[in-house]
């Protein structure tokens, strides 16, 4: 055999080769006819996470050809944040919507984005979800727990709605505060004299009307949307911590899509990220004039008190980062990308 034999041969097998990729890449018939229910679950109604996932939804179905069937659940209606987080790392839900922080006991990086004084307007929130390192590492942390993220995004504020008005930070000491599941945030309320309690949304509106709870931080589309003024008649506006969302796919569901469906939901979720962000700017000054028609009182901190706050937890993240070496450094990455995206504006 000569040299141009052998390299017809070599050419005639990579040739061979290419067409299986290119076989492999393209659904088979059974594929391409079979059809996907997707069962997404949100804790929210009627807030910035729902137009979110409408949005991803309608993108979805009609990019798939409708072999993706979504289904939407929001309000926990398929059960509390924990148990949406375990239904989604086995299969039984295929997307969910949370604030990272509440899967802290799966990595506690999860919490990154819940540091009182990360970002200090919505604007430079907005730019932090969108922040390639910070995006790379976020929507990477559930790979070994079951989980894939498709979807990262900033939604709104915390508000602090409470049984009493809460209008200086002398009135915030003693007060029993419903929290996000955050050491983060833990440690900051602790520092405000209040007495931090984690707990998922569906709590607040009881805790708030048996009085097991004083006060609660939530966002404002929570508050109108499970019309918490029938339990708690006072917002104060004290713009700490953020609101980020993380939109997670189940990964034993994700896997079992063909490569195209893959492409058609991951693509929808990346333009929602980008497209949420304006209905948002709009969604929060609704919901505030909402609040306020509906009988809701609004206050907002000092210039003094909410530079006394911040000075009170301005190094919380750090000290509390320090105690575990993947969080430091995840820390490290998330306050670098916040510190260039507000010395950029």
């Amino acid at each position: 055999m000569n040299f141009t034999d052998i390299g017809i041969r070599l050419r005639a097998g990579i040739a061979g080769c290419a067409a299986l990729a290119l076989l492999a890449a393209v659904p088979s018939p059974a594929q391409a006819q079979q059809t996907y229910v997707m069962k997404i679950s949100v804790p929210t109604i009627h807030d910035i996470p729902n137009d979110w996932i409408a949005g991803f939804a309608q993108a979805v179905e009609k990019n798939s050809g409708g072999r993706i069937k979504p289904q939407i659940f929001p309000a926990s209606q398929l059960g509390s944040i924990p148990r949406q987080i375990e239904g989604t790392q086995f299969g039984a839900i295929q997307i969910q919507l949370i604030p990272p922080e509440f899967m802290v006991g799966l990595d506690p990086r999860f919490q990154l984005l819940a540091a009182l004084g990360l970002v200090d307007s919505d604007k430079q929130a907005q730019r932090l979800a969108a922040d390639p390192s910070v995006r790379k590492l976020m929507l990477g942390l559930g790979a070994n727990k079951g989980l894939h993220g498709i979807g990262l995004f900033f939604a709104e504020p915390q508000e602090l709605i409470s049984r009493t008005p809460l209008r200086t930070l002398a009135d915030f000491k003693g007060k029993k505060i419903r929290i996000f599941a955050s050491p983060f945030q833990t440690e900051a309320f602790e520092r405000l004299g209040m007495t931090p309690v984690a707990m998922t949304l569906g709590d607040v509106v009881p805790g708030l009307q048996e009085g097991t709870l004083d006060a609660a931080i939530t966002g404002i589309g929570p508050i109108v949307g499970f019309h918490m003024v029938d339990a708690a008649k006072y917002v104060t506006r004290i713009g700490q911590p953020q609101i980020f969302i993380i939109a997670e796919a189940s990964r034993k569901w994700f896997d079992s899509l063909p490569k195209d469906l893959q492409q058609v939901i991951e693509k929808a979720a990346a333009h929602e990220d980008e497209v949420i962000n304006a209905i948002a700017d709009k969604v929060s000054g609704t919901q505030l004039e909402k609040w306020q028609k509906a009988g809701g009182s609004l206050f907002h901190l000092s210039a003094a008190d909410h530079a006394k706050m911040m000075k009170i937890v301005g190094d919380v993240g750090t000290q509390v980062a320090s105690k575990n070496p993947a969080l430091d450094a995840g820390y490290k990455i998330v306050t670098q990308a916040a510190r260039t995206l507000a010395s950029a504006k």
